[in-house]
């Protein structure tokens, strides 16, 4: 569009231009974050590099039992919202009931309630339930999400129901068809949905802040918190922590980002 308006430039600058642009935008936004990986690997005179810090973290922030539980809690949390998102999405997408847009309207109107603001009424169900300072409080409270079912519905809805048609025939139950037919080929919206899920999981310091006063349940972001309150004035440290806690999820998204990519653009087709 921009190119329109300045007939002179020929496509292979207008090219260039862009790629400049995207780079420059690129580099502002990966500083940040590779000034913490560079004063992660700082001593304390600045006269070298070294692995030391990462030594340190590692034997006085006890991460590994804190990346334990993150990963138990986060694991499950996913397992349980693709499960519950993927029926209720595809009862949403297929059936067709009575009040099924007023179930819609009434599932994305949670997105617009903060976690936040319900925190007393779920702290009072943990507590009537005996599961605070248990896995449970950890997992429950986050264990269905409206993001999660509308994305595996608008991703249904993609999907031609002559397939489905096609698998009834043969003798398919409604279960068996979702099973063998419908998330199959619903891989990027369940490889989206868990990779939102499992790094939202990850990155949560309000649950077991709130949940939770047991030091056998210390998440990574509730161990980086009294690190960070042990070593204020440690940069390096600190850095090195941080960089810990954050390269699983780097990882996480590096390996799945282009099924990512994909499960957003492709829900976005139909209403």
């Amino acid at each position: 569009m921009l190119s329109s308006r300045f007939p002179g430039l020929s496509l292979n600058l207008w090219r260039w231009l862009n790629g400049l642009l995207l780079g420059l935008g690129a580099g502002l936004v990966l500083l940040p974050l590779g000034v913490v990986l560079w004063t992660s690997f700082q001593t304390g005179d600045r006269a070298g590099l070294t692995l030391d810090n990462y030594r340190q973290v590692w034997a006085r922030g006890h991460f590994l039992g804190a990346i334990a539980n993150s990963t138990f809690v986060a694991l499950a949390v996913t397992a349980l919202q693709i499960l519950l998102s993927a029926l209720a999405g595809y009862a949403l997408a297929r059936f067709r009931f009575w009040g099924r847009q007023t179930v819609l309207a009434l599932v994305l109107a949670t997105l617009v309630i903060p976690f936040q603001l319900l925190v007393i009424p779920i702290f009072w169900v943990l507590k009537t339930g005996h599961l605070i300072n248990t896995y449970g409080a950890l997992i429950l409270p986050t264990a269905v999400n409206g993001f999660g079912i509308f994305l595996m519905r608008q991703f249904f809805q993609t999907i031609p129901i002559e397939l489905e048609e096609a698998a009834a025939l043969d003798g398919a139950t409604r279960l068996q068809v979702l099973g063998r037919v419908v998330l199959p080929l619903a891989r990027p919206a369940l490889v989206t949905l868990f990779l939102f899920t499992f790094i939202g999981e990850w990155n949560d310091l309000f649950k077991p802040l709130v949940f939770t006063t047991r030091p056998e349940l210390r998440t990574v972001q509730l161990a980086l918190a009294e690190f960070q309150e042990q070593f204020t004035n440690s940069w390096s440290l600190l850095m090195a922590a941080v960089v810990l806690v954050t390269v699983p999820v780097v990882v996480l998204f590096a390996v799945g980002q282009r099924q990512l990519i994909g499960g957003i653009a492709t829900t976005g087709l139909k209403n």
